[in-house]
């Protein structure tokens, strides 16, 4: 499972020119399924995205989480994280899981937050064309590989 984690001052994602979901201060995060990812690997993600500490205290150190700061969480599936370009010009996705399996974990993902943090959470839709629109804090961009 990887995840680009972008610390966002607002961010949204819209599909056939409607606004599905929007955060103001919080995270965007891009989630790739791989193939052969488990629930133990997204229940790790998730707790380590929710704990880590990127946003600003008051003497300007990255010390409090998504948490502290009561920010927002946008989510996104996007499989081209899993994108192969070893060989010639043409990406290969086939280490992505296929979506009878990566969208259940991404719902999955979606029910994790909602259970375990009182953040606003807001999604973008499996499998659709969207636009993502955001406005990176600092910026700041982590990427997490579990």
């Amino acid at each position: 499972m990887k995840a680009v984690i972008q610390r966002v001052s607002s961010s949204s994602v819209m599909i056939d020119n409607e606004i599905t979901g929007a955060i103001d201060q919080g995270l965007l995060i891009l989630i790739g399924i791989h193939e052969n990812d488990k629930r133990e690997q997204m229940e790790w993600l998730c707790n380590k995205i929710t704990k880590l500490r990127i946003f600003e205290d008051e003497d300007g150190k990255m010390n409090r989480s998504v948490q502290d700061v009561n920010g927002g969480i946008l989510l996104v599936s996007q499989f081209t994280l899993y994108a192969n370009s070893d060989k010639g010009t043409r990406p290969s996705f086939i280490e992505a899981a296929k979506p009878d399996k990566a969208e259940p974990m991404y719902e999955e993902m979606i029910e994790w937050f909602k259970a375990n943090t009182d953040l606003d959470i807001q999604t973008g839709e499996f499998g659709a064309m969207m636009s993502v629109k955001l406005v990176n804090d600092g910026p700041v961009t982590i990427i997490l590989e579990k």
